[in-house]
């Protein structure tokens, strides 16, 4: 049965399709000849007792030169929609975190929002590993420079990172003996008024940074390896890591049966877990990412799998 579903996304004219997860999310649905709707950036509101948006009936195609098109635009009531997918990406800033509350009051309504704005108000996906901690590598979380300067002493290798970042943007590795390491701190903490991130850096980094993706708290087979370039410790794909699709291993198992369990508790639908060796770095449930190199790699349909998932829920 078709359903009306609101895309909520960074803007859809600059996104990069070869590598953009909404936008297999968005083939998918369309496939499934369910109705799409893009909601105009900076468009929600509330009217009339009534969580509101600027809806753009929207057509997609797989075409790097042409791949959207727009058709009618109304301003209406979320609650005309039967799902809707929040996939902005962070910064989880102020105008995020009110989004967000709008958004709850449209699943009040009965729609369903995917991931639940509960959980993407709650759970910052640098924190939220923290639930886990014999997941996680030993980490500090402060705004003090001497705590920081102490943990990076008693682990020799670190990483620092602010809670907010995405992309590897703002990541440094330190030692106790980088001159830059006051610098770092001060920057990261912007003097201290902001809490940041240490862990122990993990060398298991060199085989990747890999991405496991879960779905209703169950981990798809494959996940993507993001390998540093040689020229930068990080992985990430957005500072020129490169991504190996490669099936789960046990860590990444285990590790997904410790979490899933919570993330689906907490209505977290789709959600990448961040695993360096053996240890969970990150939980990401904003916009996780990796599906489109995933299934050009091994063939799999991970948006499909989505849909099947959400699909069910709608009888």
């Amino acid at each position: 049965m078709p359903i009306d579903i609101a895309v909520v996304m960074d803007p859809i004219e600059s996104i990069k399709i070869a590598k953009d997860t909404t936008f297999a999310m968005l083939l998918e649905a369309q496939r499934r000849s369910h109705r799409l709707h893009y909601v105009q950036p900076g468009s929600l509101h509330w009217q009339q007792g009534e969580p509101c948006a600027d809806l753009t009936s929207l057509t997609v195609s797989d075409n790097p030169k042409s791949w959207f098109q727009f058709g009618d635009q109304r301003r209406g009531s979320l609650k005309t929609v039967d799902l809707v997918l929040m996939r902005s990406d962070p910064p989880v800033d102020s105008q995020y975190l009110h989004d967000t509350q709008l958004l709850s009051r449209a699943a009040d309504l009965g729609v369903l929002v995917v991931n639940d704005p509960r959980g993407l108000r709650d759970m910052n996906e640098k924190l939220f590993a923290l639930h886990f901690p014999e997941l996680c590598p030993p980490s500090l979380v402060t705004r003090r420079a001497d705590q920081v300067r102490e943990f990076v002493k008693t682990h020799g290798d670190c990483v620092l990172k602010p809670l907010d970042g995405m992309g590897g943007r703002s990541i440094f590795r330190a030692r106790q003996d980088d001159g830059n390491l006051n610098v770092i701190i001060e920057t990261l903490s912007q003097g201290g008024r902001e809490l940041i991130m240490a862990q122990r850096y993990l060398p298991e980094i060199k085989d990747g940074d890999k991405r496991v993706l879960l779905i209703d708290g169950e981990p798809v087979p494959y996940c993507l390896a993001r390998i540093p370039s040689g020229q930068d410790f990080r992985g990430n794909l957005a500072v020129g890591g490169r991504g190996e699709a490669r099936p789960i291993g046990e860590a990444e198992r285990h590790i997904a049966a410790v979490v899933g369990p919570e993330l689906k508790r907490r209505g977290m639908v789709f959600v990448g877990l961040d695993v360096i060796g053996d240890r969970l770095t990150e939980i990401n449930v904003t916009s996780p990412t990796c599906v489109r190199e995933i299934d050009a790699q091994c063939g799999t349909r991970i948006a499909a799998d989505l849909f099947d998932c959400l699909e069910a829920r709608f009888g």
